[in-house]
């Protein structure tokens, strides 16, 4: 039997960038974007600055760091695992990883049918 998958991983360069955000932010969360403004990046802020939504789904955490994403955005994507990774360039508007010219990026991986089995047991 399959073990389940975490919904959400992170690259090295994606903990060392959460890590050095915490410096200056020790509590943060994630939210994936739907588009608008700063486009489908993960967008990341101080965590008593952003309410959660009653349709939000937790993905999981981030060496402590909660990852949520909207319900109507996790029905499209919930057959994929969500990777946070870490380009150059600019982070969002308001998403705490602008201005270190490096920012999140939201890559996937499509479940396998074993784990989206095992994520349907869950």
């Amino acid at each position: 039997m399959t073990e389940r998958p975490n919904r959400v991983e992170a690259t090295d360069a994606a903990r060392e960038l959460i890590a050095d955000i915490r410096q200056e932010h020790p509590e943060i969360i994630f939210h994936q974007s739907g588009g608008c403004c700063d486009g489908s990046s993960p967008m990341c802020y101080p965590a008593a600055d952003f309410r959660v939504g009653a349709s939000d789904v937790k993905l999981g955490e981030i060496d402590g760091v909660a990852v949520y994403i909207s319900g109507p955005q996790f029905a499209a994507w919930k057959h994929t695992q969500l990777i946070l990774d870490v380009v150059p360039g600019r982070g969002g508007m308001f998403s705490l990883d602008n201005g270190r010219e490096k920012r999140f990026l939201a890559r996937a991986r499509i479940f396998t049918q074993e784990e989206q089995a095992a994520l349907e047991r869950a």
